[in-house]
């Protein structure tokens, strides 16, 4: 009896988390909520890291990240938290659009509350989004170097040199193949035990 309302519990405190409540409307700060209303080119402006430029980025490092020194961030660590502006950016952007008649301090409010809950989880999904890239980079590439090898191969096949090449290759070793196997038999029948196996089962 106790598991159920830790559950209902745990489901309770995620959904506080996302939700910000002003002049009645509930308004969502997890930008995954709204989902229903996305076409396949907002889905995909969300989900992919890389859709702002540098230039909207860079000057709202501090505005999100006023606890961080830049300069001493590796070139990574630039990335995922770069990554995670952005990711504050766009939310603002989709309810600004899907809650046109919030003002100024309401959108700060929304503001203040994303970055205190929704950080954590935004870096997340950033790193996950990143890891989900590189593996399929990773695929492309393996797949690219087999589809090279493949035309290599295919192409020196198809020369003139390389068939004039092989075709006295296939004859020498049919050919070997051939007087192998004539041997294996001539000593098999100059063998007694062979031709006394043979009688029998003649």
């Amino acid at each position: 009896m106790i598991k159920p309302q830790n559950t209902e519990n745990t489901i309770t405190n995620h959904l506080q988390q996302d939700v910000v409540k002003i002049g009645g409307k509930t308004i969502f700060i997890n930008p995954f909520l709204y989902w229903r209303r996305f076409d396949e080119n907002t889905n995909r402006w969300l989900r992919e890291p890389g859709q702002m430029s540098e230039e909207q980025i860079q000057p709202n490092r501090n505005r999100f990240y006023p606890e961080i020194d830049w300069a001493e961030l590796s070139y990574e660590q630039k990335l995922i938290k770069d990554a995670t502006v952005e990711m504050f950016l766009k939310t603002l952007e989709l309810i600004s659009t899907f809650h046109p008649n919030l003002s100024a301090g309401n959108l700060l409010e929304v503001e203040r509350k994303m970055i205190i809950t929704k950080k954590g989880s935004f870096e997340k999904w950033v790193k996950k989004s990143f890891a989900k890239k590189a593996r399929a980079l990773n695929s492309e590439k393996r797949k690219f170097q087999r589809d090279r090898l493949y035309r290599s191969w295919k192409e020196w096949l198809s020369l003139e040199n390389t068939q004039q090449a092989i075709l006295p290759l296939i004859v020498v070793v049919f050919i070997s193949s051939f007087i192998g196997w004539s041997l294996g038999v001539s000593k098999n029948s100059c063998n007694p035990y062979f031709e006394e196996n043979l009688e029998q089962s003649i």
